[in-house]
């Protein structure tokens, strides 16, 4: 009698037959690598648990546990409705764990982060995250640059992040330090989602505002986005509270009003074609959840942005 499970190689519909309970949380109980030279992947899964940047309610340093917990419930799929392929036909993923960092010195996060990022990328690998609040965002884009030149931003959200008057470590500059550090292509930037106040004057990207979206509906988001955006490298950036908290009430700054699951998984369903060269899916707080709503939410997000790349193949 074996005392562990035996989880087999990459192969998603074998994976559907093990337990959902008994196996250890790798995001899709996908193989665990803990050495970036013994990785075949196309995408690195990464984690960073930090929420040191916070201005709400902490706890999204347990986001990447709570999304790979979930992702359990979304394997028994071996071909996922609507797509007509199996995912692990065409890509090959794999769970690298948790960046590690000394705790209460939020520098070390920055260059861990983005030292880690860089590894991967010049690997030749691409980059699916999962946090941590929203800050990681800043030290990934700056890797991402480093290998691809400024990027064009996608991202999904009830507030901005460009804001200038925070501290460097705070989720709510990230956005305002990339455009002074020239790190995105302003011209071809898209927010979506948004639901606070920011100065719409002298603001650098295109807003989707929830409202426009909840009205619009998600088809008239992928015009736009796909006007704006065009064939420029993107890099997408998914803030878990821009959907509405009766989709996501696991985060720390939660705003009514905001759009719906299947409006934003419609809308990254419609991405293929686009050029995207990296994920993060930030801002899930478990402590403040409801059976895994949250959790639940962005690990189907994270699932479907695999399914784009491998689309996109």
């Amino acid at each position: 009698m074996q005392d562990f499970i035996d989880t087999p190689a990459n192969n998603q519909s074998a994976n559907a037959d093990l337990p959902l309970y008994g196996t250890i949380a790798s995001f899709l109980q996908l193989p665990p690598v803990t050495r970036l030279e013994d990785s075949e992947a196309d995408v690195v899964i990464s984690g960073v648990p930090f929420d040191l940047a916070t201005s709400g309610r902490s706890g999204s340093r347990f986001g990447p546990q709570g999304i790979r917990m979930a992702s359990a419930n979304l394997m028994w799929e071996g071909v996922r409705w609507p797509w007509d392929f199996c995912l692990t036909d065409r890509l090959k993923a794999e769970d690298i764990g948790d960046l590690v960092f000394k705790h209460g010195e939020p520098q070390t996060l920055v260059d861990n982060l983005e030292a880690h990022a860089k590894r991967i990328l010049e690997a030749d690998k691409s980059m699916l995250t999962f946090g941590g609040d929203h800050f990681i965002t800043l030290p990934l884009l700056r890797a991402h640059v480093a290998r691809h030149g400024p990027v064009a931003l996608i991202h999904f959200d009830a507030h901005t992040d460009n804001y200038s008057g925070g501290s460097l470590y705070d989720h709510g500059t990230i956005f305002y330090h990339a455009v002074e550090e020239g790190l995105l292509d302003c011209e071809h930037s898209i927010q979506i989602g948004i639901r606070t106040t920011y100065e719409v004057e002298n603001h650098p990207f295109e807003v989707l505002d929830a409202a426009w979206v909840n009205d619009q509906g998600p088809y008239k988001v992928l015009e736009h986005i796909r006007q704006r955006v065009g064939d420029k490298k993107a890099y997408l950036s998914f803030d878990i509270d821009g959907l509405d908290p009766a989709y996501a009430p696991g985060t720390g700054t939660p705003v009514a009003a905001g759009i719906s699951i299947d409006c934003a998984l419609k809308v990254i369903r419609g991405m293929v074609g686009l050029n995207l060269i990296g994920m993060d899916v930030v801002e899930v707080a478990p402590a403040y959840d409801h059976a895994e709503i949250t959790s639940l939410a962005a690990a189907t997000l994270a699932l479907e942005y695999l399914y784009v790349i491998a689309a996109n193949q």
